[in-house]
């Protein structure tokens, strides 16, 4: 079961990714993590990838679309996958079909958290984040239990830049105008499945689930 996570930052697409993996057993593999994994251990494609990072530039589609068939031809992504970040544009959807259709593969899912923007801006602007220990909170869902106060450590609580209104309706923009076009893309593929986001987190995932099959 091969498939790839859609929606707009903060629309929740990483946690269900992450349920999706632990339920069917598949590896969730995110573009961050891969980028990570290769420079840590000095790989020839990592070492690549950080040149690039290193001058503050985006690494290119095609390496990215290496590093990401590199790791789905490890040995726990036998029985498929959940992407997650990947691909964000429809050079790298391309590249990536491209790629799979080589060795015989096609993606099975592509799965749309659908969730509209000012949901997420409000969802966003309520999160709450402890810079020492990194717990996150939410001081509508998740509030912690004396207002501004990190409940593991003790340590004040922060609205972080990433999370601020103004920030959040750069990165949807941004959004809408590269990674959008991948829902059209995979529509005409035949293989998008769309979710409403803004319910319960239970609920999207059950939605999920019955998309997919138990």
């Amino acid at each position: 079961m091969k498939i790839i996570m859609l929606g707009a930052p903060g629309a929740g697409k990483g946690t269900q990714a992450k349920q999706i993996a632990a339920k069917y057993s598949i590896p969730h593999i995110s573009t961050g993590d891969i980028f990570r994994a290769n420079i840590k251990n000095g790989t020839d494609l990592g070492k690549k990838a950080k040149e690039y990072m290193d001058q503050g530039l985006l690494v290119p589609d095609e390496l990215t679309c290496d590093l990401v068939m590199d790791r789905i031809a490890q040995d726990d992504a036998k029985n498929g996958f959940v992407l997650d970040g990947f691909p964000r544009t429809i050079p790298q959807a391309e590249a990536l079909d491209a790629a799979l259709t080589k060795i015989g593969e096609s993606m099975d899912y592509a799965i749309d958290v659908d969730v509209p923007d000012e949901n997420i801006i409000n969802r966003m602007s309520g999160r709450r984040a402890c810079l020492n220990c990194g717990a996150t909170y939410h001081i509508v869902s998740i509030p912690p239990k004396k207002e501004g106060v990190c409940d593991s450590c003790g340590s004040q609580l922060v609205l972080r830049d990433d999370d601020k209104p103004e920030t959040v309706k750069k990165r949807l923009d941004v959004y809408h105008d590269q990674t959008q076009p991948l829902i059209d893309y995979y529509n005409g593929k035949g293989i998008l499945k769309s979710v409403d986001g803004t319910q319960p987190m239970e609920k999207v995932f059950e939605d999920i689930t019955a998309i997919l099959g138990a």
